[in-house]
C-alpha cells in the first residue's frame, strides 16, 4: 500500500503510519507532499490520501484520521482505541483534555516537529518507538494493569 498526505507532519500524520504499519500494511510506504499537490499525487501514485479535506481516511463526524483508519480496518483493540483518545486530543485542539495523556502527547509530537521540520520520514522513524511504548501502555491500561 502506498499513502499520501500533506507535508510537515504533526501528530496525526505521524500516527497514522504507525497505525498502518503495525495493523494493517508493515510494507506500507508514505509520501509527503504539497497540501495541494496531494489528491494527484494519490492519483497517480495508486496511493490513499489521509488526513486532508473531504477524503474517507480524514477528519470525518468528529474522528481525527488516526481513528477514521482504525473504522475502516475494524481495529478494535482496546489499546488502540484508549491510543486513539490520545491522538485525537494531541490532534484536536478544542479537545486537548479529553484524556490526560494528550497534552502530553501534543507536546512531544510537537517537538519533534520542531526539531526535524519538513524531514516527514525522520519524524515517523524516530517517533515509531515512542508510539510502540504508548501502545503498550494504553494495552495495560485497558487490561486493567
Amino acid at each position: 500500500m502506498k499513502w499520501v498526505t500533506r507535508k510537515n507532519a504533526n501528530v496525526d500524520r505521524v500516527a497514522c503510519p504507525w497505525l498502518v504499519k503495525r495493523f494493517v500494511d508493515a510494507e506500507a510506504e508514505f509520501l509527503y507532499v504539497a497540501a495541494d499537490e496531494v489528491m494527484r499525487v494519490a492519483a497517480e501514485q495508486d496511493a490513499i490520501p489521509y488526513d486532508v479535506k473531504d477524503v474517507e481516511l480524514g477528519h470525518v463526524d468528529g474522528r481525527c484520521s488516526f481513528e477514521s483508519i482504525m473504522l475502516k480496518y475494524g481495529l478494535d483493540d482496546p489499546g488502540l482505541e484508549r491510543l486513539a483518545k490520545i491522538v485525537h486530543g494531541a490532534d484536536v485542539t478544542a479537545d486537548r483534555q479529553i484524556v490526560p495523556e494528550a497534552a502530553g502527547l501534543y507536546a512531544i509530537a510537537n517537538g519533534f516537529a520542531l526539531v526535524h521540520g519538513e524531514d516527514d520520514q525522520a519524524k515517523i522513524r524516530l517517533e515509531t518507538p515512542m508510539y510502540d511504548a504508548l501502545y503498550e501502555w494504553c494495552r495495560r491500561q485497558a487490561a486493567g494493569g
